[in-house]
């Protein structure tokens, strides 16, 4: 008969085995186990097994739960075995909660087995969502040098008001351009606030607008009635059955909407989103990474170059400038929030120049 000592060594084991494979069957585990003890008795066998596999499924998030529960909370940050850091205020900050490689794995497994995603050594990063809309990111070994990485940017479940942003010149403005159908980019570095600033905008929408909001991750919850949401989806486990967002512009402009909104614009569904908004989708939103303005613009005309489209440079800007109107620049100021820095509008044709934006004046210069 095999010493409980022995026993624990082996549930030690075995779950290393999950963390490393979190994607292995019940029958491969049990399999496993036979072949590290072949004398174990059958009930043995099956009672380890399941006790690992559901620690694994329900230990999962719970060390993480009052940080996720805290409204303070925008990020949580798991660097590897260690204190977790979280982003409260617009600052980073050590908690008091640390987590060792096992409880790191369990984490892993227990947000990526109900979406039917795997990470490993083959597919060592994965971006997921949370049930409450929070969006996750994973990276394990060899990528993560120092063990697995898990990132998970909190949705916020109470929206931000648009006063919130800036003070109420800058509000009205942008109320105003909702309401004139301008198209808005929203600019910003990462965690600056632009998603937070789309829904924002969208308390703006008329209600029954038809709506069509595009993603990789979905985020966005707009209140109106008439809202369809697309998300992207990445390859399978065999490699095969994405959907990037460029497939799911180009299906977006067969399904009749109103408005577009681009959730991020961070590819060749640039020149796709650009060649739309000329083609009378009036009103649309989009962010994309920059840092101002003139990068936001710079940013867009190189992303449409991707598209693969051989266009000389000044027919894709004059394209550009007819396709937005108005590019909102969001950052975290000195406490911490969020607020807008920059409004510029974008003038018409050839009088595009990324670097020289045109005075805010010039959108409402247009029919």
């Amino acid at each position: 008969m095999t010493a409980p000592a022995a026993i624990d060594g082996l549930e030690r084991w075995l779950q290393d085995v999950v963390i490393d494979h979190p994607d292995a069957k019940r029958a491969q585990l049990v399999e496993a186990v036979r072949q590290a003890d072949p004398l174990l008795d059958t009930v043995t066998v099956d009672t380890l097994v399941d006790r690992v596999r559901g620690r694994a499924r329900t230990d999962g998030l719970a060390a993480l739960q009052p940080l996720l529960d805290d409204p303070s909370v925008t990020e949580v940050m798991v660097n590897g075995p260690g204190p977790v850091w979280v982003d409260r205020g617009g600052r980073t900050q050590p908690v008091d909660v640390s987590l060792g490689r096992h409880d790191i794995g369990l984490l892993i497994e227990r947000i990526l087995e109900p979406l039917g995603l795997r990470v490993d050594r083959t597919s060592p990063w994965v971006d997921a969502r949370l049930p409450d809309g929070s969006r996750v990111n994973v990276v394990v070994p060899p990528l993560a040098v120092d063990g697995p990485l898990v990132t998970i940017r909190r949705f916020a479940s109470q929206p931000v008001p648009l006063a919130s942003f800036g003070p109420p010149p800058v509000v009205a403005l942008l109320a105003r351009a909702m309401a004139e159908r301008r198209t808005i980019l929203v600019a910003g570095a990462t965690g600056a606030g632009k998603t937070t600033l789309l829904n924002a905008l969208a308390g703006e929408l008329d209600p029954d607008e038809r709506v069509i909001t595009i993603e990789d991750t979905a985020e966005l919850r707009f209140p109106g009635r008439h809202v369809v949401r697309l998300e992207a989806r990445p390859a399978s486990s065999e490699g095969v059955g994405a959907v990037d967002l460029r497939a799911l512009v180009r299906n977006a402009l067969r399904m009749r909407p109103d408005r577009l909104v681009i959730g991020e614009v961070r590819g060749p569904e640039a020149l796709d989103l650009v060649l739309a908004l000329n083609t009378g989708h009036r009103g649309s939103l989009a962010t994309c990474h920059a840092s101002g303005p003139s990068g936001a613009l710079r940013r867009i005309e190189a992303l449409a170059l991707l598209g693969g489209v051989d266009l000389p440079a000044g027919v894709l800007r004059s394209q550009l400038a007819d396709a937005l109107d108005l590019i909102v620049t969001v950052a975290r100021v000195a406490d911490g929030s969020r607020r807008v820095t920059a409004l510029t509008g974008v003038g018409d044709g050839d009088a595009i120049e990324p670097g020289q934006p045109i005075p805010i004046e010039t959108v409402w210069a247009r029919p």
